[in-house]
């Protein structure tokens, strides 16, 4: 009997998490890439496995099989990976209140705790003590560095038989149950296009007629800290709480929405939301803002960046705040509240699609779901 074949279009974390669930499945991959390495999404984030942004129930339990398997791709493919957990500090009473009900809301579910200020400093030292009320402290976050690890990963699963990666070679259509990149084609029983956004070039219809919108992220990477310093879990704040559904559990949200926005409205309007991660280099990952729309501009605008900044330093203290590089990345989210875009073309093609901000967090377990699925 032969060997069953399969096309993933795209390299980047969905295309990955495709790949590894076929071939651990015993079908023969072949994975087109548009450029020398993936440059998307997928390497423009923090990094974060983020368990404790996903909703209790099946997001939760994707994220945590996720991390699983990130923590196994990080011995196999040879990148870090920390276990590090993550830290939600709280600065006033309300925030104080959101973290207190959502770690009720957990008991006995899920990894969640309350911190005091001195347990919180103790967590970590890059947590700014001024007026700090305490933390949330969950014990289920990874970091990995994503230009090494998507790099890395995809270099591990090149190196295994059966799966062969074409580089540098866009897909321009497919037709039955063959891709055509200029005068090459590539033929297999199924394709999956996990390209992001792109697959509005292959299936423009489609595309239109799907809810979906595109975000803009705003990010940047301050340079390696001095003698190994390290801040330990990552960092966010409050705005942290009304961004994620993880923690719509807590009673008192909205009323911290709406304090946000009397006081914090410039940010409300570019979805900033602040966090920290850092690599294992020690460099330190700051972000983001979230715009959404078709016609995102190309430009970054350098006031967002201080907005981003202006806040950070409001609960976090670093060695050295020097800027090494800023980007922008942009994602395909969809807008009716769906976790992901799974559509059959037809009986061969198969888009894996629309995370959102949540590819680090869900693409594996999700990679995993849709080949069992086959």
């Amino acid at each position: 009997m032969n060997q069953p074949s399969t096309i993933v279009i795209g390299a980047g974390i969905v295309g990955m998490a495709i790949t590894r669930a076929l071939h651990a499945k015993g079908w023969k991959v072949t994975v087109i890439e548009r450029h020398p390495k993936a440059q998307g999404a997928s390497v423009r984030n923090f990094g974060m496995v983020w368990p404790v942004g996903q909703p209790q129930g099946p997001a939760f339990n994707r994220a945590m099989r996720s991390r699983e398997i990130w923590l196994e791709m990080s011995q196999m493919a040879g990148f870090f990976a920390e276990k590090t957990g993550s830290l939600h500090l709280a600065y006033t009473d309300l925030e104080m209140q959101v973290v207190e009900e959502y770690v009720s809301a957990m008991q006995g579910i899920k990894s969640a705790e309350v911190l005091d200020p001195e347990q919180t400093i103790q967590k970590s030292p890059a947590a700014k003590p001024e007026g700090l009320k305490g933390a949330l402290w969950t014990e289920d976050e990874v970091i990995v560095d994503p230009r090494e690890a998507i790099y890395k990963t995809g270099k591990y699963l090149e190196s295994l038989p059966g799966i062969e990666f074409v580089w540098n070679r866009v897909v321009s259509r497919i037709e039955g149950n063959t891709v055509y990149s200029g005068q090459k084609n590539w033929s297999a029983d199924r394709i999956f296009v996990c390209s992001g956004a792109d697959f509005e070039t292959l299936y423009p219809e489609l595309f239109e007629a799907t809810p979906i919108t595109k975000c803009k992220l705003q990010m940047m990477r301050l340079v390696q800290q001095p003698e190994n310093w390290r801040i330990g879990p990552p960092l966010c704040a409050g705005l942290s709480f009304i961004h994620y559904k993880g923690f719509q559990v807590a009673p008192s949200l909205e009323k911290l929405k709406e304090v946000y926005q009397h006081q914090f409205p410039e940010l409300i309007e570019w979805g900033i939301h602040v966090m920290v991660s850092q690599n294992g280099l020690g460099e330190l990952t700051i972000g983001d803002s979230h715009e959404y729309g078709l016609d995102l501009s190309p430009f970054d605008r350098s006031d967002v960046n201080d907005m981003i900044l202006d806040f950070l330093k409001g609960f976090a203290q670093f060695k050295d705040w020097r800027i090494g590089s800023a980007w922008h990345g942009i994602y395909p989210k969809m807008t009716n509240g769906a976790t992901e875009f799974i559509h059959q073309v037809n009986d061969i093609v198969t888009i894996v699609n629309g995370l959102g901000g949540n590819g680090m967090t869900l693409s594996f377990g999700l990679g995993e779901e849709v080949v069992s699925g086959l």
